[in-house]
């Protein structure tokens, strides 16, 4: 096996994109006319997501026959895309957690290549096909990524919040979709030391930015923000999915793309005070998608919108953000 250096990631990388930033992609020509100039596409359905959706996502292979190499593909509205080069694999897959070389593309008369001093590539049927300037074949495969926690049971003694069947556990939860959990909403139980499974689903919107796309959050104790938020692709910040919101940032963004099913496994142990003043801080532990993102991490005090701290339990809310994130499978264990 090739030993991986980040000379060579840059060599190989650049062969998809020019040194101004654009990506070679090929498309069908409904990229452009099903998805019109200033349409709004906001969907919780692969069936209405439209064509952009399907070129969208992570990509996975090999370059000059040995060492792998990755790329995420973000749909950005109208026919545009981004896409990041990753070294090694994917997040959490053998990606170097360094290297990031990042272009984008429009899509134009059914198909966008580029061919540069440095290579070219195009994407089309499902794969990533390329040439760098020195002669390697580059070819990578859409996948679809399952956390390794998804559809996780509750171990014995576990308090269940959701399973599909009701909402009772939650002032003003509904069943939406049939068997999914909806938003805006507050566990009637209070909880002061424990462990939680939760799983959450992104909405596609394609032409939202920032905290616009897809943002909902998961407060612990009602006091800190667990993020949720589109950030399929981005650099992982502390306002970004997987971020304590505005404290720590995720040591790897394992945001999958929208409409896929992603967990969180959080280890929680509520701050402390004695004759009402705080002795010490909360501490949380976070796995996303199966991946340690947060290990054992002082949270100051509570995030914004978070309830002021207190020594007393408190509840899990799922923020409305007013974007359509739906929850499955909760369940928390107390530690006593």
């Amino acid at each position: 096996m090739k030993r991986w250096s980040w000379q060579r990631s840059f060599a190989i990388t650049a062969a998809f994109l020019a040194l101004a930033g654009l990506f070679a992609i090929a498309v069908s020509d409904r990229a452009s006319a099903d998805t019109p100039k200033g349409a709004k596409i906001v969907t919780t359905s692969v069936e209405k997501a439209g064509p952009d959706f399907a070129l969208q996502g992570e990509y996975l292979g090999e370059i000059g026959g040995g060492d792998k190499i990755a790329a995420q593909v973000i749909a950005e509205g109208n026919g545009k895309f981004t896409a990041v080069i990753l070294p090694g694999g994917l997040p959490g897959a053998g990606w170097d957690e360094n290297t990031r070389i990042t272009g984008s593309g429009v899509a134009k008369d059914g198909k966008i290549t580029i061919d540069t001093d440095q290579g070219k590539g195009e994407i089309f049927d499902g794969k990533l096909i390329g040439m760098s300037s020195s002669g390697d074949k580059v070819e990578m495969k859409r996948i679809e990524r399952k956390s390794p926690t998804l559809g996780a049971k509750p171990p014995e003694g576990a308090i269940v919040l959701f399973d599909g069947a009701n909402a009772d556990a939650w002032n003003g939860g509904k069943i939406v979709e049939g068997n999914l959990l909806n938003n805006g909403i507050t566990s009637k139980q209070e909880f002061r030391d424990f462990t939680m499974h939760i799983e959450f689903r992104l909405p596609f919107m394609p032409e939202a930015r920032g905290q616009g796309r897809a943002n909902s959050g998961v407060y612990l104790q009602n006091r800190y923000e667990v993020q949720i938020l589109d950030s399929f692709g981005l650099k992982g910040e502390d306002n970004e999915c997987g971020g304590i919101y505005k404290q720590s940032a995720p040591a790897v963004n394992m945001c999958y793309p929208p409409l896929s099913w992603q967990t969180y496994d959080i280890d929680f142990k509520a701050a402390r005070f004695e004759d009402g003043k705080k002795t010490s801080n909360a501490i949380v532990t976070i796995k996303q998608n199966g991946y340690l993102i947060h290990d054992k991490v002082a949270i100051k005090g509570p995030t914004a919108g978070g309830k002021e701290e207190a020594d007393t339990p408190g509840p899990i809310q799922l923020q409305n953000h007013g974007n359509p994130v739906y929850f499955k499978n909760i369940w928390v264990v107390e530690k006593k």
